[in-house]
């Protein structure tokens, strides 16, 4: 039996730092977006197909987001060695950040525990996506019954 190559601290700190570095990617892609939203919209009534189109936009920038978050685990665990390729990574890493978990491809025992960190950086940040895209459809709920 070979002996791990990083301790239980080792992995948790890594995995804390992925968590982080796909939240603060994910918020700035948030932020920028709204800022963007704000620069387009804000003062101006919109009209369904203006606030379909828009809600369109959102919704594939914060895809976009997502997929950028699973590439970067998928390559964490490529860099790391615990998967051999990167096509294996992303699939792998695309199944648990949703939670769906087939089991089909797992991490190396030694590995197993930050598996846990990705999923829930990927609830946290669908919650965090929804609850935007949430706000702004609120938004332009209320302005449309306003006027």
């Amino acid at each position: 039996m070979t002996p791990e190559p990083l301790g239980p601290l080792a992995k948790l700190l890594i995995s804390g730092l992925l968590l982080g570095l796909c939240v603060a990617i994910h918020a700035a892609g948030i932020v920028g977006l709204s800022r963007w939203l704000r620069s387009r919209i804000n003062g101006r009534g919109h009209g369904y197909l203006a606030a379909l189109w828009a809600v369109v936009r959102i919704t594939r920038v914060l895809i976009g987001l997502h997929l950028v978050a699973i590439l970067i685990w998928a390559l964490a665990y490529v860099e790391l060695g615990c998967l051999p390729d990167l096509h294996t990574a992303f699939y792998f890493s695309s199944i648990t950040y949703t939670t769906v978990g087939y089991g089909d491809v797992v991490l190396p025992a030694p590995w197993r525990a930050i598996s846990g960190a990705e999923a829930l950086t990927g609830i946290f940040l669908a919650g965090l996506s929804t609850a935007f895209l949430f706000a702004f459809l609120s938004k332009v709920l209320q302005h449309r019954t306003e006027q």
